[in-house]
């Protein structure tokens, strides 16, 4: 469980990173463009570490549904409407609601059983982890009133 808790805290680092190194790409190119070189690069490197750690075995896979072969398409809506929500939101509110996103869906199809996931009950204890979940997204935007004394004292210093 351990080896679980730090590959997620890992990869939601790598997240909030690429984000940035994409929103700095698209500042220099249009999102499809980096879009294309995200998922291109990726591609690139992912087959090269397959190849390099799994072999021949990277390219035998068991049966599966048709439609899994299509997952990487939904790669290029996640780039493209994550370097877009980070363009206009700003970095660590754009991730927030993207990761929030992330929760709450997972939790609607686990709850559903959708996907071939195992049916997991909608709880209380699960409703008022979302409730404190777009709570904590409604405090973090939030901008607490100025003081008008400091407000004074800074338009004294500049």
């Amino acid at each position: 469980m351990l080896t679980g808790i730090l590959l997620a805290l890992m990869a939601g680092s790598l997240v909030s990173v690429q984000n940035l190194f994409n929103n700095k790409v698209n500042a220099a190119a249009n999102s499809h463009t980096t879009t294309a070189l995200v998922l291109g690069m990726g591609f690139m490197a992912s087959l090269g570490m397959g190849l390099l750690f799994e072999g021949a075995d990277l390219l035998s896979w068991k049966p599966m549904p048709v439609w899994f072969w299509f997952s990487g398409l939904l790669g290029i809506g996640v780039v493209t409407c994550v370097v877009k929500g980070v363009r206009l939101l700003g970095p660590s509110y754009g991730t927030t609601i993207v990761m929030a996103s992330q929760l709450l869906c997972a939790l609607w199809w686990d709850s559903a059983g959708w996907f071939g996931l195992e049916q997991v009950p909608f709880t209380p204890q699960k409703a008022i982890g979302v409730a404190a979940l777009l709570a904590g997204i409604l405090l973090f935007k939030s901008k607490p009133k100025e003081n008008k004394q400091l407000r004074e004292v800074r338009h004294e210093l500049s």
